[in-house]
């Protein structure tokens, strides 16, 4: 038998795609997949395994179930059309600008993280020196050590330790 005359089972194209079947019929559901009826039992032909294999492809790149029907409206098979690639095109031109822009955030976000890190870590440090401390003053272990002090519990003054 020709790969391409080939039929698949539920669980075994499940199995192969490492996906539930119950993947595979929400798949239907949404309209993605239209499976042939053999005996009672769903069927999936070669066209149905490359039409997941797409699915796939895009989900895993971030794609909308909605922006992958309307991909796969334009899909045919062994004949692709100017249109199905210009849907493409602009799918992924538009995934592109929205990942460079979510990755941009992410960058800002590091950098700012890493300067809160740098700032948590300075005033860790100077909270752990203790060069004044007083004999009544609880031990430096103690994270309440240097915010016991008067002049770090006056209002509008910052306080290096948490209470």
């Amino acid at each position: 038998m020709a790969e391409r005359d080939r039929v698949y089972g539920v669980t075994e194209l499940a199995a192969e795609f490492d996906l539930t079947p119950q993947a595979l019929r929400y798949y239907e559901e949404k309209g993605l997949l239209a499976p042939q009826r053999a005996g009672g039992r769903r069927v999936f032909t070669y066209r149905d395994r490359a039409r997941l294999m797409l699915i796939l492809k895009f989900r895993r790149v971030g794609f909308s179930l909605e922006q992958i029907a309307e991909y796969l409206a334009h899909y045919r098979s062994g004949r692709p059309s100017a249109g199905q690639y210009r849907d493409g095109l602009r799918k992924i031109r538009a995934r592109l600008v929205e990942l460079e822009r979510m990755r941009s955030e992410i960058s800002e976000v590091i950098l700012e993280l890493e300067a809160m890190e740098a700032d948590a870590e300075r005033r860790l440090t100077a909270c752990m020196h203790d060069d004044a401390r007083q004999p009544d003053d609880p031990p430096p272990d103690d994270p309440r050590a240097d915010c016991s002090k008067p002049e770090a519990t006056k209002p509008g003054v910052k306080r290096c330790c948490a209470e």
